[in-house]
């Protein structure tokens, strides 16, 4: 089938704004999809239109359904940032599509404000949660976001004084490249109560206060960055062990017996698009792993409740496995084992004997590395101060044929 289907992004200059390509486009449609506000900056068409419907997941089906027939889409600026192109890319053959891009949000906020954008981070929590902005938030960092709508302003200032990042300089870019545009630039502890437009773009120039709360992005994160009951992998251990998965841009990761979900959570944060599922069987420490995900920025953790390997069934297999807890429990490790991608990485910390020599029997059959990682941390003695050994523990990292 040849191409049928483009992708046009518009601007707020609408029609005016668009290239000669994608007003020929619009001229030659017979069907029109897009959202109220664009299709008004069109000029009249005699094409067949269509609004977006609702849910917002339906219009996938919905754009299917035109197939053959020579079909435009109406999006806001450039499809590919954050748009609704990467969707279809993936539903439909890319000899079947042509995008046509207009100039991004990010693009037009970063003229205004002199930004480079390789300096930039761009993120959108635009139907995400605003926790995805958590992990993004380091001193000095610049980012530009894409919003919900006019309720995301106030939100967003939330979270970066939550964080002690109060004197962040916030700019909110409305309408950019329409007539009502506007500009507003103000410090997060000072945000205006304006009426702001819910088509608006947010820039952050992050400050961190003293007492700012800064979490790096590299593993091994302070436990009491955790809310947790003690039942979490420990710093030191938990560095080895992210070190000893390996992340990858958009891998997925298994953390069998998850506790507070520190290494999923670490895991999710490292680098771009990385997933992860904690199956975690009590529900006190699934509630923990919810507080943590929305604190440290990784509201996509899936959280399941459940004990392994029965929680295991039906979930899409890994890139790579850590079995916090439970290596020993009959058919664990096998599930885990015959769901891991090939080449794919699984750990298992344990401090046990007993988990301990079924680690060794492990290893005898599939190989890998056996690791013991002891740590000493200073305490008093009295008047006097001594390194204390914690209990030690015994890794085994191995990476599946």
């Amino acid at each position: 089938m040849t191409t049928w289907l483009t992708i046009i992004g518009m601007g707020e200059d609408g029609h005016a704004g668009l290239s000669t390509s994608a007003k020929r486009a619009i001229e030659n449609a017979e069907v029109i999809i897009g959202s109220e506000r664009l299709h008004a900056l069109l000029p009249k068409q005699k094409a067949e239109t269509h609004l977006w419907p609702q849910p917002f997941s339906a219009a996938y089906t919905q754009v299917k359904s035109f197939a053959g027939r020579n079909t435009v889409l109406l999006t806001t600026g450039d499809p590919m940032n954050f748009g609704v192109a990467r969707k279809l890319f993936e539903l439909l053959p890319d000899d079947e599509i042509k995008v046509i891009p207009h100039l991004s949000a990010f693009s037009l906020a970063a003229a205004k404000l002199g930004w480079s954008i390789p300096d930039c981070d761009l993120l959108t929590i635009h139907g995400r949660p605003a926790a995805n902005l958590e992990s993004f938030i380091q001193p000095n960092a610049k980012l530009l976001i894409l919003t919900q709508d006019e309720t995301s302003v106030a939100e967003v200032c939330c979270r970066l004084i939550a964080r002690g990042f109060e004197k962040s300089q916030v700019t909110v870019l409305e309408n950019l490249g329409g007539p009502k545009e506007r500009i507003t630039y103000f410090t997060a502890d000072q945000n205006p109560n304006h009426d702001w437009s819910p088509l608006n773009t947010i820039a952050i120039h992050c400050t961190a206060s003293p007492d700012a709360k800064i979490y790096s992005r590299l593993a091994g994160l302070s436990d009491d960055a955790f809310v947790h009951d003690g039942q979490l992998t420990k710093r030191e251990v938990r560095a080895v062990t992210l070190a000893s998965l390996a992340p990858a841009p958009d891998q997925l990761l298994w953390d069998v017996g998850a506790g507070c979900g520190s290494v999923a959570i670490e895991w999710m944060r490292s680098t771009r698009g990385c997933e992860a599922v904690a199956i975690e069987q009590d529900e006190k420490r699934c509630a923990m792993i919810a507080q943590n995900t929305d604190q440290l920025g990784t509201p996509r953790l899936k959280v399941i409740k459940g004990l392994a390997p029965a929680a295991l069934a039906n979930l899409a297999r890994p890139d790579a496995v850590f079995i916090g807890g439970g290596v020993r429990d009959a058919g664990v490790f096998e599930m885990c084992w015959q769901a891991l991608k090939s080449g794919g990485r699984l750990v298992a910390n344990v401090v046990t004997l007993e988990a301990e020599m079924h680690l060794y029997d492990l290893q005898e059959k599939h190989g890998g590395e056996l690791v013991r990682i002891a740590i000493s941390k200073l305490e008093s003695i009295g008047k006097l101060r001594a390194l204390k050994p914690k209990m030690p523990i015994t890794q085994w990292h191995v990476i599946k044929p």
